[in-house]
Parts: C-alpha cells; sequence; structure tokens
C-alpha cells in the first residue's frame, strides 16, 4: 500500500528510520543477512554508478566486513559505515522510483533508446534511422488503445546499414491473457531469407539485448525477433499452475509452458525455420524446443545456458537439496571486474570460435580441470526452503514496497557497473520494472532447477537428440527420441543434425565443462547416426557442436563482451546462409 499523497519523499526519507517497520537498523539486519550468505565481498576500486549513490553515507565503495571479521570492528558506525555498498541507492531515491512507478513499457523504451540508428519513439512503434524529433509524441505508450495504433515508419538517412525499421508489437496467442512481447528490425526493400530469434534468461526482458540488435540486423536476408518469454518481461503474465502429479511429469509440462508460447508464435508469424539463440533459462528452453518442435532450427545457439551438467542432488528426489553452487556469483560477481579484466587461466586460442570445437574439447577441459573454477559458496538453508516452496526472488521485491528499488540495486548497481552511467540507470529502472510485475512465468524455476542453477532434469541428458528427432506431429514432451526405431504409422524422416554453439564468458560462473560434456555428446551421437545413415542421409548431414569462449565477459556474454559476441554471431549467422545454401534451404 502506498503513503498518502501529502508525504513528499523528503518527508518520508527523514521519517523512515522511526516509522516504518523496516527502517534503516532492521534493513542493516537484512543487508547483514543477505550478505553473509552471499559472501559478499566487494572491491574497494569497483566503480560505482554516481545515479545510484546513497543518500545515506558517501564511503559505499569500502569493503563490507564478514562474519568472521566483525569481532575486530572498533565500533558500531564503522560497522554500519559500508552497508551502503551491499544496496547503493539511497532511501529517498529508491521512495522516489517506488513511487513514480515508472510502466515496462515506459522503461524498455527509454533502454531501446540506446540502439544506435535508432529514434526515439514510443515503443509501440517502429522507425528507420532519421534524427530525433524535437517534438515530444502524443502518443501515450502506456494506454492499451495505443499498443493497436498502427506504426509509425520513419525514413532512413544516417544509417551506414540501412534502410532498417524497428517495430515493437504485443502478439496475442490463442487462449485468455496470452500475448508474447516481440522487438523485431528489419531491412526495407529486402526479401526476408533468415530469421534470428533471440530469448532471455529468467526474470529478465528483451531490453537486455539492446547492444546486439543493431549489430545484429546488418547482414542483408536477415530479420532479427527478440521475445520476451511467457510471464516474463513484458509479456502477459497468466497464472502459473501446474497440474503434473508425478516429479518427471512436472518438470515437461513447466517447460512445456514455455516453450509450447514459442511455437504458437512461431506458426502465427508464418516462420518455417529459424536461427534460435536463448541466453541462461532461454537456453534451457530453447534446447528444449528443439525436442519437442524438431525440424524448425537452422542453428542453436546458446549463450551461457543453464541447465547442463548433471548433479546427484538436483535429479534425486529422495536427496537433499545441494548445499553449495557457483549461481551466488550472480549476485555478487562485479561486471567491471569481469568486462575490465581477463582471466589468465584460459589460454588466448580458447578466446576464439575457430579453435573451440569439439576435436579441442577435451584438451580445453583438462586445462580447465587445473585452473582455477569459479568458487561454489553455500546455500543458506533458509534459500533452499523458500526455494522448494516455490517462493520467488522477485517476490522479496514485491513486498518491500519502497524498500524494492533499493534492494534491486544490490544487483544492478553489481551487474551493470561496467557501463556508462546512463545506461546503467536505465537499466536499473527496467529491472525494478520487470522484477515488481504480478508473479507468472517466474513460479517455473522450483519445477525446472533445484536450488543453485542444477536442473531436475539435466540437458546432458537429453542434448544429443537435438537436430537427430523424427519429424512428424509435435512431439508430447521434450525428450529425445530412441535412435532405433521410427514412430508407428509415421514416414520414416529424420533431421540431419543442427549445429550447436554454446557460449561462456570468459569469466562465467556458469559451468564451461558441461558445455564441453555436452558438445562431445552432440558428436558422438553424429557418429552413432552415421553409421547407419543412407547416402542421402549422410549428403545432408548438418550437425556439429563447438564452445566459444567471449572475451572479457561474465555470465551476462551479450552484453559484458557485447563487440566480441556480436562478432561471433555475425560468423554463425553467414555459417547459417553456407549451409543453406548447400542443403537447399534458401529460396531461389
Amino acid at each position: 500500500m502506498r503513503l498518502p499523497s501529502k508525504i513528499s519523499p523528503l518527508q518520508y526519507s527523514r521519517a523512515s528510520r522511526a516509522t516504518i517497520s523496516l527502517g534503516k537498523q532492521a534493513w542493516i539486519q537484512v543487508s547483514d543477512t543477505f550478505n553473509n550468505a552471499l559472501c559478499i565481498n566487494r572491491h574497494p576500486t569497483t566503480r560505482r554508478n554516481p545515479n545510484m549513490a546513497s543518500s545515506d553515507t558517501e564511503s559505499g565503495g569500502q569493503r563490507p566486513m564478514l562474519a568472521s571479521q566483525r569481532k575486530d570492528t572498533p565500533s558500531e558506525a564503522t560497522r554500519t559505515q559500508g552497508k551502503a555498498g551491499y544496496f547503493p541507492l539511497g532511501y529517498k531515491e529508491g521512495f522516489s522510483q517506488w513511487w513514480a512507478g515508472l510502466s515496462p513499457a515506459v522503461t524498455e523504451h527509454r533502454v531501446l533508446s540506446f540502439i544506435p540508428h535508432l529514434q526515439k519513439p514510443p515503443t509501440h512503434t517502429q522507425t528507420g534511422s532519421a534524427p530525433a524529433s524535437t517534438n515530444a509524441s502524443t502518443q501515450d505508450i502506456t494506454k492499451s488503445e495505443d499498443r493497436k495504433a498502427e506504426p509509425v515508419t520513419t525514413s532512413s538517412i544516417n544509417d551506414p546499414y540501412g534502410p532498417r525499421k524497428w517495430n515493437s508489437d504485443l502478439v496475442e496467442l490463442a487462449g485468455k491473457s496470452r500475448f508474447l512481447n516481440e522487438f523485431s528490425v528489419e531491412r526495407i526493400g529486402e526479401h526476408v531469407d533468415n530469421n534470428l530469434v533471440m530469448i532471455h534468461g529468467y526474470g529478465a526482458g528483451l531490453g537486455f539485448f539492446y547492444r546486439n540488435f543493431e549489430s545484429l540486423s546488418r547482414l542483408p536476408g536477415w530479420k532479427l525477433y527478440a521475445l520476451d518469454m511467457l510471464g516474463m518481461g513484458r509479456s502477459s503474465r497468466p497464472p502459473f499452475k501446474i497440474h503434473a502429479k508425478d516429479r518427471q511429469g512436472k518438470i515437461e509440462e513447466a517447460e512445456s509452458w514455455f516453450i509450447d508460447a514459442l511455437e504458437e508464435w512461431r506458426i502465427k508469424k508464418g516462420i518455417d525455420r529459424f536461427t534460435l539463440l536463448g541466453h541462461s533459462m532461454g537456453g534451457y528452453m530453447a534446447v528444449a524446443y528443439a525436442l519437442k518442435y524438431p525440424g524448425h532450427l537452422n542453428k542453436l545457439i546458446l549463450a551461457s545456458p543453464v541447465g547442463i551438467p548433471e548433479d546427484p542432488y538436483a535429479v534425486n528426489a529422495d536427496m537433499p537439496e545441494p548445499e553449495d553452487s557457483t549461481m551466488v556469483n550472480e549476485f555478487t560477481q562485479d561486471q567491471g571486474n569481469s568486462a575490465n579484466g581477463t582471466n589468465p587461466d584460459i589460454s588466448a586460442s580458447a578466446k576464439t570460435g575457430d579453435n573451440n570445437n569439439f576435436l579441442n574439447a577435451k584438451a580445453k577441459r583438462d586445462a580447465a580441470n587445473n585452473s582455477g573454477k569459479p568458487p561454489k559458496k553455500p546455500l543458506p538453508k533458509w534459500l533452499t526452503t523458500l526455494w522448494d516452496a516455490n517462493i520467488s526472488p522477485f517476490s522479496f521485491v514485491r513486498w518491500s514496497g519502497p524498500l524494492g528499488p533499493r534492494l534491486v540495486s544490490g544487483w544492478t548497481s553489481r551487474r551493470f557497473s561496467h557501463l556508462p552511467a546512463d545506461e546503467s540507470q536505465a537499466l536499473h529502472d527496467y529491472s525494478y520494472s520487470l522484477f515488481r510485475q504480478r508473479g507468472s512465468g517466474e513460479y517455473a524455476l522450483a519445477y525446472i532447477l533445484a536450488p543453485g542453477a542444477f536442473a531436475r532434469s539435466p540437458l546432458i541428458r537429453r542434448i544429443q537428440g537435438v537436430g537427430r528427432q523424427w519429424i512428424s506431429e509435435p512431439h508430447s514432451a521434450p525428450t529425445p527420441d530412441d535412435t532405433s526405431s521410427a514412430p508407428t504409422g509415421l514416414s520414416r524422416v529424420r533431421e540431419t543434425g543442427i549445429p550447436v554453439v554454446l557460449m561462456y564468458g570468459e569469466n562465467d560462473w556458469m559451468d564451461k565443462d558441461g558445455g564441453r560434456a555436452a558438445a562431445e555428446k552432440i558428436e558422438a551421437e553424429k557418429r552413432k547416426a552415421l553409421a547407419t545413415a543412407t547416402d542421402e542421409e549422410k549428403a545432408r548431414e548438418n550437425g556439429d557442436a563447438k564452445v566459444v569462449i567471449i572475451r572479457k565477459a561474465g555470465h551476462h556474454v551479450y552484453l559484458d563482451g557485447a563487440d566480441h559476441f556480436n562478432s561471433v554471431m555475425d560468423e554463425e549467422m553467414r555459417d547459417v546462409e553456407v549451409r543453406d545454401k548447400r542443403l537447399g534451404f534458401m529460396k531461389k
């Protein structure tokens, strides 16, 4: 519940310490709990976003102390001095953001305005690259009727790779309250030969790809789509309900909740084949889509995918939940260090796409085993309890009310610390506007992953089926087909492989060994298929797998190492064109 309008932000800031149940001292205790659990150790030289500077202290850059160090603390004043480093947004600024209540449409629009050559229109319009208008738009992008307004196209003037147009739309799906938020980039006057579809990670939104849209839409004949997954971002948020009773059934139903929406979108857009890029949980869902809906992918690109390696705690219902994980690094790792530094344990050759193939995967794995891996940190008991109770992490943002922006700043200040201040602030606002929305697709997390980001149905058990499925009616679940026999009553038409690219950041907390093992398993399945393939099947063989390391990047490879990521993507998209010409998929 919001406070009465007669209370100003300044009055709230002064009164919050005494009148709000989660005042400063209580918040310090919350900060203590979070950071003891996550083992946060903020580097004293970390660059801070000036727009997120705390109004309560000027020493946010000081290294916070761990529980074991507090016995040496000289005073309570010194102890509380560094707390703002955990959540750097001040109380007054946080209250102002909460009070403003910016909608996801507004914050998404601001993030997309950073795309080069893109005018700053309302989100639900399309533009070329004309200079920004000096007149304010008369459209209200927060009103539903304006979402159906005719798109406005401007001329392309200063676009060296144009003319192009951007379009933002809400694509309606069957059923009540089901639609996907879609952002697309189209090259004007060109025939569309290939489509690239981009899917974000857990709880995120398509706006996080803002540093990739312009670069990835330069190739002639390509149309780019970015989608918010159902129940996330600005897509609709229908109630998330699981009806299955058994463990495996719950997993499959949760996966299908997302990938069925993607398939429905594909059919509605009239797209036959496309290249699919998924990040983190989006990568997990991309694999599930490839298994359940075979025959529609030209290439599968997995950017730091979650859920590949197997963990006995995650897959065995009779065992306790995992006690440690590298996932904690998502919240504690400062991207200023990842983006501006390098990992000396990874050779230069391992950071290029050409040298990260199956043939030298073993050597890279051996080298990785001898080097430092992302540190595993203990998972607190309260976290595993809340996880199993399916209490979403975004629930805390919603419950915290005016303290929500401050809580979110604990993640955004580290996640976007390597970006210019205005972009970092825009992404913070965007993140908070998404995190505070009604819970929906986020509740799938506990069904798909165990605490610590290990999958309950690991992809390493299934990924060999990607590109090897029987092509028929859609499968009932995202599981690999039997390699020995065709479905009863159906023609024996089977996929002959698709290329799979697994990308990881140089300083990624995700397990790269899992990616290398997945690439090996895909290659092993290829050899097995070729052993019994017909001459025609051998001629149409198109499968392979490789691991690519993105320089100076963490888990969010597309953002931390955008230039290298975009360069690798350009190579992979050109490779799709070459393969399509060989296989005859391209229209003459």
